[in-house]
């Protein structure tokens, strides 16, 4: 079965297995979340499920989202996203999504914002090589080294150079759910995940398993 949630990351820690090895793992808060939509093949092409995250005030959401929000029965939600399952037979709006609907030993993805470091050099951003810093080099720190060639005298498209670093989207997959506190609505993945803490992040089954 397909599953998926919407959750926010806490950060990094470490728990320990029945034999004694250290896990290290992120904690992620999953849901709970609010089914704002179901969608059918028949109604819009495909079946998807959305889900809702947070509850917010009726004043922090325009007057589309109030009127859908109202339409579906359902308190305003900061964060909405949409998963496309194969069958949404056993889900209706108004349904509530924990973390108890994965377990431990599964393996998932988790999908995030990476942070954001601004316009970055290109030895930071792609860890280039840099230029000399031996006598007569000038004033020039941190500098790459050649971009281009003799002949053709240009530098190709595509060439890594500075630019935006970081703020994009990143699916890390092939996670080990490593514990659930059904309780809590917290679940630990082993590894790194995409983002700050506090970063929003959507977990569904892996499409890649080992």
């Amino acid at each position: 079965m397909i599953k998926g949630i919407i959750g926010k990351k806490i950060g990094m820690t470490q728990i320990f297995d029945e034999k004694g090895n250290v896990i290290p793992v992120t904690l992620i808060e999953a849901g709970p979340c609010t089914v704002t939509q179901v969608k059918t093949v028949d109604t819009d092409g495909y079946d998807a499920v959305q889900l809702g995250f947070m509850t917010i005030a009726d004043k922090k959401v325009n007057k589309p989202m109030k009127g859908k929000f109202d339409k579906a029965g359902v308190a305003p939600k900061k964060h909405l996203k949409e998963f496309r399952f194969d069958d949404v037979s056993g889900y209706k709006v108004g349904d509530t999504v924990t973390a108890d609907v994965f377990a431990a030993g599964e393996k998932v993805d988790v999908t995030g914002i990476t942070k954001g470091h601004g316009y970055t050099g290109a030895i930071k951003r792609w860890n280039l090589h840099m230029l000399g810093q031996t006598h007569g080099i000038g004033p020039i720190h941190r500098q790459s080294g050649s971009m281009g060639v003799i002949d053709p005298a240009r530098i190709f498209k595509n060439k890594k150079m500075a630019g935006q670093y970081g703020n994009e989207q990143v699916t890390v997959q092939n996670l080990y759910v490593a514990k659930i506190d059904a309780e809590k609505n917290l679940i630990a993945v082993k590894g790194a995940v995409p983002g700050a803490r506090g970063g929003i992040v959507f977990i569904r089954n892996t499409v890649k398993s080992k």
